[in-house]
């Protein structure tokens, strides 16, 4: 799927992650040794198992249209660089963590063996495949957003909570979900996904703050369990 270029103008207080939206191809050091523990999967099948992580928190996961394994909940495990939305504990039973860039990557390599941060393309696929063409439209990045969406039929069950800036300030909650790309711009920013509510919409955008803090879910390739 083709994206333009395009700019979208928000409301503050996210400035440059929010307020500005390039629409693309459509597509730290932490931890303890318990952190660093396998974790464990509930089944032996590869789709539609349950893995737990090593604060006991229990993710479904299941093959999506692309392929690959995922979890369809937001990441929890307590790790250096996440953070609970306004530091609530009920925010992150509903919303996940946020992580910083850095912690999104190495929160998912502490699931174990084959588990990571997914690149752009993965989430450009995912994008293409529940938006149903593989050209860009605001009927295609809709479709993508309301299937993807909780509410949606892809059992994807992405949700709206928000970020978390770096100096601390909390916004948007069910106004956007923006979800870490491991895919990097420069040494400063990295891709993101962001589930826009007003425009109904899902944006791949190249501008977020590696210090920022978003959402994340966490893939695996099938053939890695072969």
């Amino acid at each position: 799927m083709k994206f333009v270029n395009g700019l979208t103008n928000s409301v503050s207080p996210v400035p440059k992650v929010i307020a500005i939206a390039f629409l693309v191809s459509i597509a730290g050091s932490c931890g303890t040794s318990q952190q660093t523990q396998a974790v464990k999967l509930a089944s032996a099948k590869p789709h539609d198992s349950l893995l737990v992580d090593n604060d006991g928190n229990k993710y479904p996961i299941k093959v999506l249209l692309d392929g690959n394994l995922w979890m369809t909940g937001n990441f929890k495990l307590n790790i250096p660089g996440s953070y609970c939305y306004e530091n609530t504990d009920a925010n992150c039973e509903q919303y996940g963590r946020l992580y910083t860039w850095e912690s999104a990557k190495q929160g998912c390599s502490l699931l174990g063996d084959g588990w990571r941060l997914p690149g752009k393309e993965e989430w450009q696929r995912l994008a293409e495949l529940y938006g149903l063409v593989a050209n860009d439209s605001i009927e295609t990045r809709k479709r993508a957003y309301f299937s993807l969406l909780y509410t949606g039929n892809s059992q994807f069950n992405a949700v709206l909570g928000g970020g978390r800036d770096p100096d601390g300030n909390y916004a948007r909650k069910e106004a956007h979900g923006f979800y870490w790309i491991a895919t990097a711009s420069n040494d400063s920013l990295a891709w993101f996904s962001n589930f826009a509510k007003g425009s109904q919409s899902l944006y791949l955008q190249n501008d977020g703050e590696k210090t920022r803090a978003f959402a994340v879910r966490c893939v695996k390739s099938v053939d890695s369990l072969k």
